[in-house]
């Protein structure tokens, strides 16, 4: 894999998978696709419920784990990202939620040219295979296949119908032209399969002989040459390895792997370069600043019917019964994302847009990755959207194998304190409405003996977990913080770009894998574009 490359892409995640298919599209251009994880032949990656086997496993998952965070009296929480071929798109929930389109009329706002609405909405249609079929807003044909739910379970029926009764209309598409409501998610499957972007983008592309993919390749960092990157050493098979650039490098290595790398590479804070012995090639105090994450509590309800996947897959018998279901007509428990149901709720007048998004478990556990409760279960996790707070990435030390410190911040504003309190009690107004409240025998988390802003807060900060969603790390725009332009180029160097969801200057209003690729197609255009702008003739490249 070594020798010159038109593109080198770190990262075969989410957003790298995406590159590698559009920048190989081009037969004149060879492109070279670093993943420091393995292939995705792992069975439990292809089955949607397989999240449970793969977060928390080493096999698939970089197993991350924040610093103590002040916010959750000093918690740390497991911070799952995906470390194979299709990146977290292959370890991930599933969940297919674009945001809502204040979110990138904001990131317009903030300066950044081309990313509203209007302007990323065809790259979202590109993307998508919509089972449903193409319309003003959706897509057929693309790379990722988007599908409705394969099961509907009557716990699930039940919450939208309760959520009806405490305000929240019924909604059939989160994606449309309007977000509020309750409904149904849809998720990232084709064929009741898994649609990972190492399925939907990387596998047709691999036959291309110009595009060549490298596993097991951990990348260590970007030479940098009178203010160009000119390639990347990576560590493969026992060895460093030299990959040259003749094009552009661009870091797709996600909102912890990116700004890790650029740091490595003497592209970073200054003072916390020299304290670690790292010579500083680039100044550029806003890598690993404004990280953000979505903070999920959930709220566990016990049943008083056996209503609950826990019902279901308490004994090996019930998941055989799970398993042959799935092999013979790909639905059943198998078959669901994680979360069914979901809702976006506004707890306060006054909001441009919703605030709390809701993620419906027909089934309850401590986290995912852990084993179900013994009793049937009800799990309504509420989830702040556009939280205040920031954290940042810092290098631990400079060997690029150690694991940076993740310092989420979380519930650092007051904003973000009082939303949550206020979801964890709209989730108990759902709860009290008649459809649930028939079924529901008691409240398990956080207890109704926690009634008072003081106890639920105190309560968010004991049982809150990442939702999964780190963003911010490089940071898009023209300020004093901001990473790259945008067109995704690092600011001060030349042949340097970062397409993942580290870019995105403020976190989107549900879950992030949708604009991740979405940010990756736009960015292929561009990539593309400028290399037009560049390229010689075709006859004067061959002689």
């Amino acid at each position: 894999m070594e020798g010159d490359w038109d593109y080198i892409v770190i990262g075969a995640g989410s957003a790298g998978c995406v590159l590698a298919n559009r920048l190989s599209a081009d037969e004149r251009t060879r492109v070279l696709l670093l993943e420091a994880g393995g292939n995705d032949r792992y069975i439990w990656i292809h089955v949607p419920v397989g999240y449970f086997k793969t977060m928390h496993n080493p096999r698939t998952d970089w197993m991350f784990r924040t610093e103590p965070c002040p916010g959750l009296g000093g918690r740390r929480l497991d911070w799952p990202r995906g470390k194979v071929l299709g990146g977290s798109s292959a370890i991930n929930g599933l969940l297919y939620i674009r945001g809502h389109r204040s979110d990138f009329d904001h990131w317009r706002q903030l300066g950044c040219a081309g990313w509203s609405f209007e302007d990323v909405l065809p790259y979202f249609r590109r993307a998508e295979d919509q089972e449903r079929g193409a319309d003003d807003l959706h897509g057929s044909g693309g790379p990722l296949g988007v599908s409705d739910m394969r099961i509907e379970r009557e716990i699930c029926r039940r919450f939208i119908d309760a959520a009806a009764e405490a305000g929240v209309p019924r909604n059939d598409d989160f994606n449309g032209h309007v977000q509020d409501g309750a409904g149904y998610f849809q998720l990232t499957t084709r064929n009741g399969l898994r649609c990972s972007t190492g399925v939907g983008y990387l596998k047709p592309a691999r036959r291309r002989q110009n595009l060549h993919v490298a596993t097991k390749a951990h990348s260590k960092r970007i030479t940098l040459e009178n203010g160009r990157a000119t390639g990347v050493v990576y560590a493969q098979g026992g060895r460093d390895r030299l990959a040259r650039a003749r094009g552009e490098v661009i870091l797709a290595a996600g909102a912890i792997g990116s700004p890790q790398i650029l740091m490595l590479s003497g592209v970073g804070p200054a003072g916390l370069l020299q304290s670690l012995g790292i010579g500083v090639i680039h100044a550029l105090d806003g890598v690993g600043r404004n990280l953000q994450d979505h903070l999920q509590v959930r709220t566990v309800f016990k049943l008083n019917r056996r209503l609950s996947v826990n019902d279901e897959v308490r004994n090996v018998f019930g998941r055989a019964l799970a398993g042959i279901e799935f092999l013979l007509t790909r639905r059943g428990a198998l078959s669901m994302g994680a979360s069914q149901a979901c809702a976006f709720v506004r707890t306060r007048p006054g909001l441009e847009a919703p605030d709390v998004q809701f993620h419906v478990q027909p089934l309850s556990t401590d986290k995912l990755g852990a084993g179900l409760h013994d009793f049937s279960g009800l799990t309504m996790s509420t989830c702040q959207l556009r939280p205040e707070s920031r954290g940042e990435i810092l290098l631990a030390s400079p060997d690029p194998f150690d694991h940076p410190a993740i310092h989420p911040n979380y519930l650092a504003t007051e904003t973000d304190r009082q939303t949550q309190i206020a979801g964890m009690r709209f989730a108990r107004r759902i709860g009290r409405a008649a459809p649930l409240a028939e079924v529901i025998a008691s409240e398990h988390l956080p207890g109704t003996h926690v009634q008072t802003d003081e106890e639920l807060l105190d309560a968010a900060r004991n049982i809150s977990q990442t939702i999964y969603h780190p963003v911010g790390t490089c940071k898009m725009g023209q300020d004093a913080n901001a990473v790259v332009d945008d067109r995704l180029r690092v600011h001060g160097i030349g042949g340097l770009r970062v397409v993942d969801a580290s870019i995105m200057p403020t976190l989107t209003s549900g879950n992030t894998n949708a604009p991740t690729i979405m940010i990756a197609e736009k960015a292929s255009d561009m990539i593309r574009d400028d290399a037009r702008a560049v390229r010689p003739p075709a006859a004067a490249r061959v002689a």
